[in-house]
């Protein structure tokens, strides 16, 4: 795993925001983005991801968290990939823990592939988060929840996606919204009229004004 990006905190590090890429970028895809709406107080990581092969996209090597099966809600999914990339996000965790940060100053975030790690992990994170940030994305292992949900079913989460979007569809955005209501209490859906599989302006607005309520420095 090659090291992450990370912007340090302009002024005193005392809350740290953890962005993971999607499939076949590298953590410096996400990094000036999010330095650019983060406050000072605040730390950004960009892991990248390992190079593997990937199934959907006929076993090409690139940056994937886990191996991707099917773009189907009820396709099969890479579980002991997801587990194991799952157990290097909380590692990531336990780093800006052991430098002093508590957890509940910490939000894990990410777009389509990563946004689907940063939700998975939070969710099963034995310790209380600040916040979630999910970017055209959905929750693997669905079938998974509410069980495995731990600590974090009243953390903060905003789930971002645009209507026209042709990779990870709307629907499916909708239909993790949907799931999500139904046993975690502060969820938002935003959705972004035109929008295809990227971010806009406003969209980083949006998660400006998300991580400036949840980090108060």
């Amino acid at each position: 795993m090659s090291s992450p990006v990370i912007i340090s905190a302009a002024t005193r590090h005392t809350a740290t925001l953890i962005f993971f890429h999607g499939l076949g970028d590298t953590g410096n895809g996400w990094a000036s983005p999010m330095a650019a709406i983060r406050q000072s107080h605040v730390k950004v990581i960009c892991p990248t991801a390992p190079t593997m092969p990937v199934t959907l996209n006929a076993g090409f090597r690139m940056p994937s968290w886990f191996d991707l099966r099917s773009l189907d809600p009820a396709g099969p999914e890479d579980e002991e990939g997801i587990r194991k990339a799952t157990e290097y996000v909380h590692s990531l965790i336990a780093q800006e823990v052991a430098a002093g940060i508590s957890t509940k100053n910490i939000v894990l975030g990410g777009f389509s592939q990563g946004g689907a790690l940063a939700m998975y992990s939070a969710l099963t994170h034995p310790e209380p988060l600040a916040g979630i940030v999910a970017l055209s994305t959905w929750l693997p292992l669905h079938q998974k929840f509410p069980a495995e949900a731990l600590v974090n079913k009243d953390t903060p989460l905003l789930q971002c996606h645009g209507d026209c979007d042709p990779i990870v569809p709307y629907k499916w955005g909708q239909m993790t919204a949907s799931f999500l209501k139904q046993f975690m209490t502060q969820t938002e859906f935003k959705t972004y009229r035109g929008m295809m599989h990227t971010s806009s302006e406003e969209e980083m607005r949006d998660v400006k004004k998300f991580l400036s309520t949840v980090l108060k420095p």
